[in-house]
């Protein structure tokens, strides 16, 4: 049940139904879970500064069960997603940042339980 959640100071119209559904399969597959149990939040037109700049950027927050526990895991997630990003956005890689964080099932709350219960 991965988190994906994007702030970003680019327009609201720059993050599309279909770039929503490109950014879900695009991670699902990085991460290697069903699309449906994807969660993505975006934030636009934020006020942002990045490396002393506030050219467009985006920061990228991924958190998952089990997917995201090791350098060598998040450095193919990341790679995957830089591109898709860059593709989408036009934006330089030095404009993007992606932070990963492990999530233990104890700590995502669904259905009235959490997922070490479900």
């Amino acid at each position: 049940m991965p988190f994906i959640e994007l702030e970003s100071n680019l327009p609201a119209s720059k993050f599309t139904d279909d770039f929503l559904k490109k950014l879900c399969s695009t991670t699902a597959a990085a991460l290697q879970k069903p699309e449906d149990r994807m969660n993505l939040s975006v934030k636009s037109g934020m006020a942002m500064l990045m490396a002393g700049s506030t050219a467009p950027c985006v920061m990228l927050c991924v958190s998952a069960i089990g997917v995201t526990d090791t350098a060598e895991k998040n450095k193919e997630h990341s790679a995957k997603i830089f591109q898709f990003l860059t593709g989408e956005l036009g934006l330089s890689e030095d404009r993007i940042v992606i932070r990963f964080y492990p999530l233990e099932p104890w700590q995502v709350g669904k259905k009235g339980t959490v997922m070490s219960f479900l």
